[in-house]
């Protein structure tokens, strides 16, 4: 039997097209690992606010059928089946959901839970963002594998433009002393490795615990008034919450004190590896620039 000329190269042209579609369908996590769906994933569980952020900001918020607590943002996140937290996951509850990929979170999920999940054949997807174009590039892989290439490529270059076009205007800004405060028992911070170091640097700050090992290293009260930074920053326990900076009032001898440039931030902006980050750094950037002006 003759195969007509124009159906060969249909043949020809759909073999051709399909290790290009399974390829298209890998992307690389935190873990280094190549996951690889047969088709675009449909039904999504995320383990962490981060991923949810992500999850919809690549364009698969449709595809998300359940989320871990304190996943507020956005809106419709709330409205969402919650499936456990950092602490504990309800295992029983996200394979009963049947999903077809789970996104989770180095730092805050288990991965001797998530083996178990994997041996049942679903696919976990990890996430580290680590810098910024980290961010952009977890929003791309999620895309990629979501079906929804197009909104985040598209999404992942705005804010890789963003945060450029930040870094440029502050290029020349007045060096400043910053201490950031993460936690207050046990009082925690963030070296220059971290995110919100990273934003301090963009901004023209200089975290006087930059150098430490530690992505969040536990200090003490001593510690930063030995440092006496010029500005001292916090997203605070909850929003609007000055406790923990009136605690540093105490300490007159204290130079962000004297020039009262106690700051808190929004930490949802803040403290999320996500595409908001940009958002955040905005905020950073201008409270620094206050304290220059208060000095």
């Amino acid at each position: 039997m003759t195969i007509p000329r124009l159906g060969y190269f249909l043949l020809v042209s759909l073999l051709w097209s399909l290790p290009t579609f399974a390829e298209s369908l890998c992307a690389s996590d935190a873990r280094d690992r190549q996951v690889c769906l047969d088709t675009p994933a449909g039904r999504i569980v995320s383990l962490s606010p981060g991923a949810t952020e992500l999850l919809f900001s690549a364009g698969a918020g449709n595809d998300v059928i359940a989320v871990s607590a304190w996943s507020d943002y956005p809106p419709a996140a709330e409205n969402l089946p919650q499936v456990g937290d950092s602490n504990r996951l309800d295992l029983e509850a996200i394979v009963s959901l049947e999903p077809d990929l789970v996104v989770a979170w180095t730092d805050g999920n288990s991965a001797p839970q998530l083996e178990r999940i994997e041996a049942l054949g679903i696919p976990v997807f990890w996430l580290e963002p680590r810098t910024f174009d980290d961010i952009a590039h977890a929003v791309e892989q999620l895309a990629l594998l979501t079906g929804h290439d197009s909104v985040g490529s598209q999404r992942a270059d705005r804010f890789r433009a963003q945060m450029a076009q930040l870094e440029q205007h502050y290029a020349d800004a007045e060096p400043i002393s910053v201490f950031y405060q993460v936690w207050h028992q046990p009082l925690m911070t963030i070296n220059d490795q971290e995110l919100i170091g990273r934003v301090i640097n963009l901004c023209g700050g200089q975290n006087v615990f930059g150098d430490l090992t530690r992505l969040v290293p536990r200090i003490s009260t001593e510690a930063v008034l030995q440092a006496n930074p010029s500005v001292v920053i916090t997203g605070g326990k909850d929003q609007n919450d000055q406790r923990w900076l009136d605690e540093w009032r105490q300490f007159p001898e204290l130079s962000a004190v004297q020039a009262d440039n106690l700051f808190l931030v929004s930490p949802s902006l803040i403290q999320r590896p996500t595409l908001r980050m940009y958002d955040g750094a905005v905020e950073f950037c201008q409270v620094l620039e206050r304290a220059r002006g208060q000095l």
